[in-house]
């Protein structure tokens, strides 16, 4: 295994584009990595070669035709690697394993892993989504969090992870980016996305941001029809593109293409990105100048799958200037299509030997040079146990934003009475139990807030369906009256266990106190609890821009009060004591 300090991969030589090296590798190291790519692409026919060029899908809550399908186009058509899909970490492990015996080239094995493998493996944990991440002040924590979801994507095997998400989320009613994104602010998008990457790649794990040139200003879902970004050049290169502009010279490994139709870039009508080669080779690899892998978002997605035949976008995807080819639908003709558009003279060979020798070098410093099977025992324990829950917890509770306290109502007075209403649609029991344990709280349901005495202090929780990253953040007209009646005679606190854009359209005026938890799941009930009671420090910032009185930037600081031992006090202090910036 080498030794890798950070996957940060660079150009070192003429020899071809697709030479890399991590930071701090000896000249001895890039010769044998040199001549491992050189070595092993003059041993693959044109068909292995062309092989490299796709990734396919694996799922495990399919049937056996589709594992015998999948296990079919490993062995005939030699395919360079697999993205892992729903849901049995064990079968996919042990699947993954058989596939990599049989390959001549080791697979590289990608998932999508945003909040972790959880993303597409019920059983393993579930890290924040990244509008949380972009809440927290102190970067080094997001590192923290992908140096642990490296480990566990390489428990399974993984070893590219198609994160994190780079674009700059400007539309509250975008329906596929949202929560996924790091939030609406340039900059705040870049440093937590540099810390996420190098928190993946410092420990083996590829990135690949995505998905250029920028899907957070879009009213569609790409998976199901082809959005179009409307701007003019100057907002996308402040904006949707400047992220990837700034993160070009970080390291980042990967990049991934959406299918978006953005007409200032290409003025072809209806040409997705992800076939553009004025947007793949013109903007992305030229003008921008980025040497990394480039791969196609999923080519099952109705933005290109309703359009294109299958095999026919593959091709097209490649001669655009697409390295990889993710999620291909028809491997055989998408092959058989590319060595064609060589015969004619459209695609030169050397866009082959470009691609795959980034390919090869790339599974070289991935540690793909050879595999070693892993054991599937224990693999949900692993992906999911206690250390897993201290982390993700300390993550949601610096996340958590105070955005007013106008009656100083925080932290709670723990010798006093307070009422609790929880509203909308998902449980709330977790954050009930846990104010519960520090001081008298009397929950009342919606229905009973007449009988709440006049004056009391009421928390009121905006518990929002945390199910999947998709699920919509609007409160209920019933939710909003309520809020509304207890707001003329009760001190309120407020705590949205949801998106911060569920407050766009809620008149907060006459509530004293509004937090922002930003999801509704076990350890953020667990972690704003524990803030509110005053046991950890709140400084999160608001990520996005919600409206014009809830603006990026906006958090109120409220000091560690009451903390449960020593190691409260000393996490506290080294939070204090560690924020970066990365400009």
């Amino acid at each position: 295994m080498k030794r890798l300090s950070v996957l940060a991969l660079i150009l070192v030589s003429k020899l071809y584009n697709a030479q890399y090296q991590p930071r701090n590798i000896s000249d001895s190291e890039i010769k044998t990595a040199n001549d491992w790519v050189n070595n092993t692409y003059n041993s693959l026919s044109q068909d292995e070669k062309l092989g490299q060029l796709f990734i396919v899908a694996l799922y495990t809550n399919k049937d056996e035709a589709h594992i015998n399908q999948v296990r079919t186009i490993v062995t005939q058509d030699k395919i360079g690697g697999l993205i892992l899909m729903q849901d049995d970490a064990a079968r996919e492990i042990s699947l993954v394993n058989e596939f990599q015996s049989k390959s001549k080239v080791p697979l590289m094995i990608g998932m999508d892993a945003e909040w972790g493998v959880f993303q597409r493996i019920a059983k393993a944990h579930k890290y924040p989504w990244a509008i949380a991440l972009g809440a927290i002040q102190d970067k080094n924590l997001i590192y923290e969090m992908a140096a642990k979801i490296a480990a566990d994507c390489k428990r399974m095997g993984i070893n590219w992870d198609f994160a994190p998400v780079v674009d700059v989320n400007t539309n509250p009613n975008n329906p596929i980016i949202g929560n996924r994104s790091f939030g609406s602010d340039v900059g705040n998008v870049v440093n937590s996305a540099v810390a996420y990457a190098n928190g993946l790649q410092d420990n083996r794990i590829l990135a690949a941001i995505k998905h250029f040139p920028g899907h957070g200003d879009t009213d569609k879902d790409s998976h199901l029809d082809l959005p179009v970004v409307s701007h003019n050049i100057d907002r996308l290169e402040r904006t949707e593109i400047a992220p990837f502009k700034a993160l070009m010279n970080k390291g980042i490994g990967g990049v991934m293409v959406a299918h978006l139709y953005v007409p200032s870039l290409e003025n072809q009508k209806g040409i997705p990105a992800s076939v553009s080669s004025k947007i793949v080779t013109g903007l992305l690899k030229e003008k921008l100048g980025y040497k990394g892998l480039i791969i196609t978002d999923a080519l099952n997605m109705g933005a290109v799958a309703n359009k294109f035949k299958a095999g026919e976008l593959d091709a097209m995807a490649f001669k655009a200037g697409n390295d990889i080819m993710l999620f291909s639908q028809d491997v055989a003709t998408g092959k058989k299509l590319i060595q064609k558009a060589i015969d004619n003279g459209e695609i030169p060979q050397s866009r082959v030997e470009e691609s795959v020798k980034k390919i090869l070098l790339t599974k070289y410093y991935l540690g793909l040079d050879h595999y070693n099977n892993i054991n599937p025992e224990n693999i949900n324990n692993d992906l999911n146990n206690a250390s897993h829950s201290v982390l993700v917890q300390k993550m949601y509770a610096n996340a958590l934003t105070l955005l007013k306290d106008d009656r100083k109502l925080l932290p709670l007075d723990c010798k006093g009475t307070y009422y609790y209403v929880p509203l909308e649609e998902a449980p709330y029991e977790t954050f009930f139990n846990q104010l519960n344990t520090k001081t008298a709280v009397i929950v009342k349901k919606a229905s009973e807030i007449n009988t709440i005495p006049a004056n009391s202090k009421v928390i009121v929780g905006f518990h929002k369906d945390n199910s999947t990253a998709y699920k919509p953040y609007k409160i209920s007209e019933a939710s909003k009256k309520v809020l509304s009646d207890l707001s003329k005679n009760q001190n309120v606190i407020l705590d949205v266990f949801g998106s911060p854009y569920a407050l766009k359209d809620i008149d907060i005026s006459k509530v004293s106190t509004v937090l922002v938890s930003y999801e509704n799941n076990d350890d953020a009930m667990k972690a704003s609890a524990k803030g509110i009671l005053g046991q950890t420090k709140i400084w999160g910032r608001l990520p996005v821009l919600v409206n014009d009185n809830l603006r990026y930037g906006m958090g109120i600081d409220v000091d560690i009060q009451n903390p449960t031992n020593a190691s409260d006090r000393k996490n506290n202090s080294e939070t204090k004591n560690s924020k970066i910036v990365i400009e």
